[in-house]
C-alpha cells in the first residue's frame, strides 16, 4: 500500500555554468515523479528556449504586477532581468503529493526558506575550480565575453552563500552529481514528517 505523502520542492543553485540546470533537467528525465518548476522571467528568450518549458517570458510590467499581487513565491533581479517562481502551480503540486524541482539563484532560495521552509530541499552545486567554471561558460557560447567576465566576477559572491543550503555537492562529473542528487531526493521523500499518511498506516498495522 502506498502511504500518502506531501510533495517536496527541490531547488538547486550554483554560479552560472557550474551545472545546476543540466543536473535539474537530467533529474526530470530520469524520475517520473519529478516535475519541473517553470519560472517567469523578463529577459529575452534565447533561440533554443521554448515558452512554457524553459521559462514563461513576460515583460517588466506583468512581472511587477505578479509581485504586487503575491503571485510569486520568490523573485529576484539577476543581471538586470527579473526572475520569479509562480505560487499557485507549486502549492497545488505539493498538496497533491507531487515533487517539483527547479534551479534558482541564492536570493530566490533565501526567500523560499521564508515562504515554504517545510517543503524546501535546497542543494548548492560548486564547480571543481574557477578555471573549470570559466571554461564551461566560454564553451557553451551563450554569452558575450563581457557577460562571461561579469558572471565570473559575480561567482565569488554567489559561492559565499553555500552555508545557507541543506546540501552541498561539488560537480566534478555530471553523472556522479546527478546520482548524488537522486540519493538526496530518495532520502527526503522518506522523511517522517512528509509521509502524512503514516499515522493512519501505522494504526492499521497495529490493529492487524
Amino acid at each position: 500500500m502506498r502511504i500518502e505523502r506531501r510533495g517536496l520542492l527541490l531547488v538547486l543553485s550554483s554560479p552560472s555554468g557550474a551545472g545546476k540546470t543540466t543536473i535539474t533537467r537530467r533529474l526530470v528525465e530520469r524520475d517520473p515523479e519529478l516535475d519541473m518548476s517553470v519560472s517567469v522571467t523578463t529577459r529575452p528568450r534565447r533561440e533554443e528556449e521554448v515558452e512554457g518549458r524553459d521559462y514563461f517570458f513576460i515583460d517588466r510590467r506583468r512581472f511587477d504586477e505578479m509581485i504586487a499581487r503575491g503571485e510569486l513565491l520568490e523573485h529576484a533581479s539577476v543581471f538586470e532581468h527579473g526572475y520569479g517562481t509562480p505560487r499557485r502551480p507549486i502549492e497545488l503540486a505539493l498538496a497533491a503529493g507531487h515533487d517539483v524541482v527547479g534551479d534558482l539563484d541564492w536570493q530566490g532560495t533565501l526567500q523560499l526558506t521564508e515562504t515554504v521552509r517545510d517543503d524546501l530541499v535546497s542543494i548548492f552545486v560548486l564547480p571543481p575550480s574557477l578555471t573549470a567554471l570559466e571554461a564551461r561558460l566560454r564553451t557553451r557560447a551563450q554569452d558575450s565575453a563581457a557577460v562571461v567576465a561579469a558572471r565570473m566576477a559575480k561567482s565569488a559572491e554567489e559561492i559565499s552563500h553555500w552555508p545557507e543550503y541543506d546540501y552541498v555537492i561539488v560537480n566534478h562529473d555530471i553523472e556522479d552529481s546527478v546520482a548524488q542528487v537522486q540519493a538526496i531526493v530518495t532520502a527526503e521523500r522518506l522523511r517522517r514528517e512528509r509521509q502524512v499518511g503514516l499515522p493512519d498506516f501505522v494504526n492499521r498495522l497495529r490493529a492487524g
